[in-house]
């Protein structure tokens, strides 16, 4: 089923990259919903990690507000790839579809065992009852790394969110848990059975070199991927001719999103987001 009943057009604000308290954002549905009318977008996709429970209470929400912002359905799947951590959005699927669902679970599932297991190793490092902290603050959502770097920085632990990656839980770091995702091709092939597209997520921001970058868009193309997310809040003009240039080179359509969580004073729902013309959007499939 179909969540693009209307065309969308590069005139539109679009932004296909946000997320809610289902995963490690800090607004709700209800008041991400409201930050993206009161900013004039038109098209928002709500795109949280391995989770889609804030779909039908954002829709729900737009109803009763009569409002008219067009909502697209969305995830944003973890997967490994040669000891990376590769995002893969998915875009206008079926949210009933059985085996994103049953995908969606698994991911879970490895997400609770990978919290449980980082919050024992952060107690041995000291932090008594973290994960029960963590817990409180993801709410009903999946718990995230983010949950303990700002439990780590609610205590003082760490004066700055990213310094509790840098000191505990980021790669080889005290804390650190390898993940357990699926790999890329199975994420692109259950976004694809429910009849979405596959677009992999900020590709400028992975900490790799310009070859291994290269290596992954290959990758990704060859495994089915659609689309690339060339425009991104924070990129100089040689970022997104690069990024551009994939596209180009390989065949992949373009997309575009803020990556929301909340307000900086560098990013922001729908803030410098517009596709060159010369590429060919995600939503011209739909």
């Amino acid at each position: 089923m179909s969540t693009a009943s209307k065309q969308l057009n590069r005139e539109q604000r679009i932004d296909l990259h946000s997320h809610t308290t289902c995963s490690d954002g800090k607004y709700t549905a209800q008041e991400l919903i409201d930050r993206a009318v009161n900013f004039q977008l038109d098209v928002l996709a709500i795109t949280d990690h391995d989770s889609i429970d804030a779909l039908a209470s954002a829709k729900q929400y737009i109803a009763e507000k009569e409002l008219s912002l067009q909502i697209i359905n969305g995830v944003e799947i973890s997967t490994r790839w040669h000891g990376f951590e590769i995002h893969i959005v998915g875009l206008n699927f079926d949210v009933e579809n059985q085996a994103l669902k049953a995908l969606l679970s698994q991911q879970a599932q490895a997400r609770e065992e990978r919290a449980v297991n980082m919050a024992a190793k952060l107690e041995k490092c000291g932090f008594e009852g973290i994960y029960q902290d963590a817990k409180l603050l993801a709410k009903d959502g999946t718990i995230t790394r983010s949950h303990f770097a700002q439990v780590l920085y609610n205590r003082g632990a760490v004066t700055k969110m990213q310094a509790a990656f840098d000191k505990y839980i980021g790669k080889n770091k005290r804390a650190f848990v390898k993940s357990t995702w699926c790999d890329m091709a199975t994420a692109i092939s259950a976004i694809q059975q429910a009849g979405g597209s596959a677009v992999m997520a900020h590709p400028i921001r992975y900490d790799m070199s310009g070859k291994w970058r290269r290596k992954l868009i290959v990758e990704f193309k060859e495994a089915g991927g659609d689309a690339l997310e060339i425009v991104l809040p924070q990129m100089n003009p040689d970022q997104r001719k690069l990024m551009l240039s994939y596209c180009h080179e390989y065949g992949l359509k373009a997309s575009l999103g803020s990556d929301f969580h909340y307000p900086t004073p560098w990013s922001d729902l729908g803030r410098n987001l517009r596709l060159p013309e010369d590429c060919t959007p995600v939503w011209q499939q739909w």
